[in-house]
């Protein structure tokens, strides 16, 4: 389905085996229900990778219900006050990736089992251009695709997503956000396949070198909701 807002934080991230089962521990009982509650947040939803192919392994959707939430003072506070767990556990994160963003195009008439990302850049000057085709187009396209229940666009805002807070701040894992997402969801494994595929052959004209495909199965949504 279109997703919950016009706002979404994407982020990929591997762990370290010693630290696995503290995060999953940290993740479900402490970690998202704390970001969805933050006022704006609607939902997190978490995905691990189907098999070694993609990588990083864990992908974790928060859905906002604007993109200003994600520099409001309320999540700002609490990316500086992270928790003992939080300083903890994400000792064992390696090779993360953050982006904050805006959603530029979101359709389907609901959630996926099965969940491709696909990191990109744009050609320079062929922003504009690229939002236009991909939502009005390449969105479109892929959505209307057999079970394939939702299509996203993501634009980074990277000021926002480079920005240090003291939960950032002294971490090595983290790496440059990708500049665009498009998140496609489905049924099963073979039909997002597909529609990724699509979507990467339709849009090569418009990136600066090939985008970066990952596939992912539904593990985990907190059940936490906030009023916006």
């Amino acid at each position: 389905m279109a997703l919950a807002g016009s706002g979404a934080v994407c982020i990929w991230n591997d762990i370290a085996p010693e630290g696995r089962d503290e995060f999953y521990a940290w993740h479900l009982h402490e970690h998202m229900s704390e970001r969805a509650a933050i006022p704006g947040f609607r939902h997190g939803r978490r995905y691990i990778a189907i098999d070694s192919s993609t990588s990083p392994e864990f992908f974790t959707l928060y859905e906002t219900a604007n993109a200003a939430v994600l520099t409001s003072p309320d999540y700002l506070a609490r990316l500086n006050a992270p928790t003992p767990w939080t300083r903890k556990a994400t000792q064992a994160f390696r090779n993360t990736s953050r982006a904050l963003t805006a959603v530029r195009a979101s359709l389907g008439p609901g959630l996926g089992g099965v969940l491709a990302t696909l990191r990109f850049a744009v050609a320079a000057g062929r922003e504009e251009e690229a939002i236009s085709f991909i939502a009005t187009n390449a969105v479109v396209a892929a959505a209307a695709q057999a079970r394939i229940a939702g299509v996203h666009l993501c634009v980074t805002d990277h000021d926002a997503s480079a920005s240090k807070t003291t939960e950032s701040r002294d971490r090595t894992d983290i790496m440059a956000a990708p500049g665009w997402v498009i998140l496609v969801e489905g049924c099963d494994d073979a039909a997002v396949r597909k529609a990724a595929i699509d979507l990467q052959t339709s849009i090569a004209f418009l990136l600066t070198g090939a985008a970066l495909a990952g596939f992912y199965r539904f593990e985990f949504q907190s059940d936490v909701q906030s009023a916006s």
